[in-house]
This record gives C-alpha cells, structure tokens and sequence, in this order.
C-alpha cells in the first residue's frame, strides 16, 4: 500500500512539473503578451505616486483627452485624498477650462457655461456620431473605466499564482504594453486599410494611429519625457480615473482583515470558557 501512495504521489509531481513547464512554454511562445511591470499601487498596501498621476492627467489633457472622454469622473476627485494631490483652487481653475452644457434657463434654452469642481469631464464631442465622423467612423472608448475593462488572460498556471500574489494589474500593464506595441506591418499580414498593427492588440490591427511619440510632452519634474515613461504614466493616471478610492480600500480591507481575525482569536476563547464546565464534567 505505502508503494502504491509513493509511486501515485511521485506521478503527481511529474504531471504538475509538466504542467507547469507547458504553462510556461506556452508564455513564452506569445509574442502579445504585455510584460508585467512594477506600480506603486500593486498589492495589498500599494497607493498612487501623486508625480505619476500628475503626468499621467499631463498626457490626458493635452493628447488622450481631444478623443476620448472620462464621464464618470468628476473633477473633484483631483483634489481628494489618494488622487493626484491637486489643490482645491488648481481643481477650480482646471475645470474653468472646459465648457459644459447646462440648463434648460428661464427661456428653456440650454447654455454652456465654465466647469465647476463638481462637474464631470464632458466629452470631446456632441454625441457618438460626432466622434465617428472625426475618426474615420471608429467610436473612441471613453476612458473612465479603461483600465478595468482591458484585460487579457494569464492562463494556466500564472492565474493560480496571481491569487497568491494579488495581481490585479493586468490592465495598466496592457495599456503601457499596446501603446509600445506599434510595429512596422510584417511580410503576408492582411492589414485592413486605415489600420496600424500594434503587438499588443488582439488582431493586431489597431484603428488608433501610435497617439506618442518622444518629446511630445513636457515634463517639468525632470522626469524623462519618453514613449517608456509616457505609457506608464498615462496608464496609472487611467488607473486611478477608474479606481479612484483603490487606497481607501486597501486600508479598510487590511482594517477588516485585523478586525476578524481578533475577532476570531475572542470567540475562540469566549468557546472554551463557556464549555470548560462541560469539557471538566465529562
């Protein structure tokens, strides 16, 4: 019997060996698979890097927001713990800039009028028809919630492993990833006219022209103003748009954890004192 248990656990060993071996092979073997990077806001006690975020709003303004909108934001959030680190006044001056429909007035006319702290970022365009117009008939996704909704599958065994670890950055790395992902065309690749292949992309042919290029922003912290340090920085900044509370949740989360498990340690004793009598009875 004890042969049989060994050679039965000594087959299970190989087949996890293999298993993983595969699993790691297979990875290799794709070519559009993001890389995996470093945040400051990964794991259980990550936050923002307020500079980061900064940039990252940097980028949106002056490239990513002329097609692509963040309606469920509001521009209060820039000032609020966990965020950007914008002062209320530099909200209120930021949300003068933008125009925002309003009304109807006395007259039951709507009007524009400059943004408040409260507002949401209103969108590049009227409505979805005027978006497709500008673009050649392609639909900018709006970007509140991009960097929850972008994703791409681990597969076997690294999604095991990520629950261990809490990874849970498979959109900013995605995002950072595609937009490196521009390459020139390869031999005996059908691309779709108007269409740009990017690595990165499921298809790899990509409606979006490379939106950044080297220099294109000024950076004034001294921070290189390059295609590396542009994705990542518009990818947090996209992170936080649609996780704006991720730290506030870390803290209660790790609070709750702290709670039951004394919590658990009380009832556990509160047990064995109320059946000690019966226990001592027996």
């Amino acid at each position: 019997m004890s042969s049989i248990r060994s050679k039965a656990l000594t087959l299970a060993a190989s087949m996890a060996v293999a298993l993983l071996a595969c699993g790691a092979a297979t990875a290799a073997e794709e070519d559009n698979s993001p890389p995996r990077l470093r945040w400051s806001f990964a794991g259980p006690f990550g936050h923002y890097d307020e500079g980061q975020l900064q940039r990252g709003f940097k980028i949106y303004r002056e490239v990513c927001g002329n097609c692509h909108g963040l309606k469920l934001l509001s521009f209060r959030y820039l000032a609020e713990p966990g965020g950007p680190g914008f002062t209320p006044a530099q909200v209120a001056a930021i949300a003068a800039q933008y125009k925002i429909t309003d009304g109807p007035n006395d007259q039951g006319e709507m009007f524009e009028r400059p943004g408040r702290p409260a507002d949401r970022f209103p969108s590049p365009f009227a409505n979805d028809q005027a978006a497709r117009n500008a673009n050649g008939g392609l639909l900018p996704p709006d970007m509140s919630v991009l960097a929850k909704a972008r994703t791409f599958e681990r597969g076997f065994p690294w999604f095991v492993f990520d629950v261990f670890t809490q990874y849970q950055e498979q959109g900013v790395d995605y995002m950072a990833a595609l937009l490196k992902g521009y390459e020139d065309t390869p031999k005996g690749f059908a691309m779709p006219e108007g269409a740009h292949y990017n690595k990165y992309f499921p298809g790899h042919a990509l409606g979006m022209p490379p939106p950044l290029t080297a220099g294109q922003v000024d950076y004034t912290d001294g921070t290189p103003a390059d295609l590396q340090h542009y994705s990542q920085d518009i990818a947090a900044f996209l992170m936080w748009a649609a996780e704006p509370k991720l730290e506030a949740r870390k803290r209660i989360g790790f609070q709750v954890m702290i709670f039951l498990i004394v919590f658990a340690g009380l009832m556990y004793f509160t047990k064995k004192k109320v059946w000690s009598a019966v226990a001592g009875h027996a």
